[in-house]
């Protein structure tokens, strides 16, 4: 028998507030333990909640970015459950009636092996906010659990998708285009690390064909891309390998085990009513008006396709090349700097997706921490342009300017960089090789072409690589006739 996964993605994305939910209190990373838990985060007795504004706001943007409907009147409820990091016993959410609506994005899914690369649409089911529970802290003493409820009450947007998706490639690249979205929106910060952006990833298999979809188990709290999709391959061969084997699959709630590579099931999956949602009668309705809309939408930033498209046609880029530049928000920002600054904009390009991009990577660096300015970038590729470095030697002069070492014409001036662009100097050093080299000569005029390559490079270097190229092939031709 074939089989077919399907996938659905649910998201808490935390807010970039000051504040949290439902409180004044702080939601900076990192505070000691309990130490940004308020009256209203620990739900001391008549303590009462109050929205934040800012985090309604990016529900907005989120909505406006993925052109989603947005409710004009949606209300917070209560999901009950008992747990330890969660003082209230119950967590404000949004059930019925969430802020954020069907929406979609479209994702591009890379090629592979037996594939080509397509796009294909993720339809968004809704986005609602709710609060964060705190934390379990396990053997901070040794053999006790202690709470810690700094995380208790901070603003999240959940993102829940339609199950849409066919393959962990697929999901994988779901979940980094909503990763890059946020970002770029400024809603969230994107850590992983520190849990601002956490995926559980719902996986079901069904045989090739059919409609009905099979019984899904819940993998919890993934907070790295490659995690997410050795969980989902791992999890659907359990799942196919159960079902073959004459097995059922019972709905749960699993965890990933990056050290083994396997998920194990945690508990059976809570279905909706046994949350117990009710109305929670300390918060008024929340109304989004068309004037709330138009006023963030005025405040927020081109978005990622309109951008890509603008490339395009302002700056003549290829598709790839305006794909890739709009990767994210800072990398987009800086090479808009660069031709700002006066770079052309097809070089620019190559040298941000290049040199640049190469040198972040092997130093672990964000764009935004690069040594190297927009507008240093854009000066050495102007000494490019009118020929006062080569190639070659603007890579030294790179590796200058990352280094510190000094603005582009300082740096040039100190290595001795500067092109000799002089033709009867450089005519000079052609009949200096030409003369020393008569064997060359008599292969390029017996039709051998590799022959008149060498000669070139017998020019560049007696030239010590300061001549143009340009130059030195232009008269070196015209010199053998």
């Amino acid at each position: 028998m074939q089989w077919e996964v399907v996938i659905g993605l649910e998201t808490h994305t935390q807010l970039q507030t000051k504040s949290k939910q439902f409180s004044g209190a702080s939601t900076t990373y990192g505070a000691a333990p309990n130490t940004q838990a308020c009256e209203v985060s620990i739900a001391l007795p008549g303590v009462l909640p109050v929205l934040n504004k800012e985090a309604v706001e990016c529900a907005i943007k989120f909505g406006l970015a993925i052109d989603a409907e947005m409710a004009p009147r949606s209300v917070f409820s209560r999901k009950n459950y008992f747990y330890p990091d969660l003082p209230k016993g119950y967590q404000i959410s949004q059930f019925e009636l969430p802020v954020v609506g069907k929406g979609k994005i479209t994702i591009q899914v890379p090629a592979t092996k037996s594939t080509e690369a397509y796009e294909k649409v993720i339809n968004i089911t809704r986005a609602h906010l709710e609060e964060d529970a705190g934390k379990s802290v396990h053997d901070a003493v040794e053999g006790m659990s202690g709470i810690d409820l700094n995380r208790a009450g901070t603003p999240l947007l959940e993102i829940v998708t339609e199950p849409d998706m066919r393959s962990a490639a697929e999901a994988v690249a779901y979940a980094k285009k909503l990763h890059e979205l946020v970002q770029w929106i400024g809603i969230c910060d994107g850590n992983m690390q520190e849990g601002s952006f956490r995926c559980d990833v719902n996986v079901s298999v069904r045989p090739k064909g059919t409609e009905k979809l099979g019984t899904r188990r819940e993998i919890k709290n993934l907070n790295s891309f490659k995690f997410m999709q050795q969980a989902i391959e791992y999890e659907t061969q359990w799942q196919i390998e159960t079902l073959e084997d004459g097995g059922t699959i019972q709905q749960a709630t699993v965890l990933f085990n990056p050290d083994t590579g396997e998920t194990r099931a945690m508990r059976s999956k809570e279905e909706a009513n046994d949350y117990r949602y009710f109305p929670d009668p300390d918060l008024l309705p929340l109304e989004v008006t068309e004037a709330d809309k138009a006023r963030v939408k005025a405040e927020m930033p081109e978005l990622p396709q309109a951008l890509q498209a603008r490339f395009s046609s302002e700056y003549q880029l290829s598709s790839y090349d305006a794909s890739t530049l709009t990767a994210s928000r800072s990398l987009a920002d800086y090479f808009v700097a660069v031709v700002n600054a006066g770079a052309e904009p097809k070089q620019a390009a190559n040298w941000v997706m290049g040199a640049l991009s190469a040198k972040l990577n092997a130093e672990e660096k964000a764009i935004a921490d690069s040594p190297l300015s927009a507008v240093q970038l854009a000066a050495l590729l102007k000494r490019i342009a009118d020929n006062t470095i080569s190639n070659n030697a603007a890579k030294q002069v790179f590796e200058g300017l990352w280094a510190g070492e000094g603005e582009v014409d300082a740096i040039i001036e100190a290595k001795g960089l500067k092109q000799v662009s002089d033709t009867g100097a450089i005519e000079a050093i052609i009949n200096e090789v030409l003369a020393a080299n008569q064997a060359m000569v008599d292969e390029y005029k017996a039709g051998k072409e590799k022959a008149f390559n060498a000669l070139v490079g017998q020019c560049m270097k007696a030239s010590k690589g300061k001549a143009n190229p340009a130059q030195v092939n232009e008269l070196l031709k015209a010199k053998l006739g």
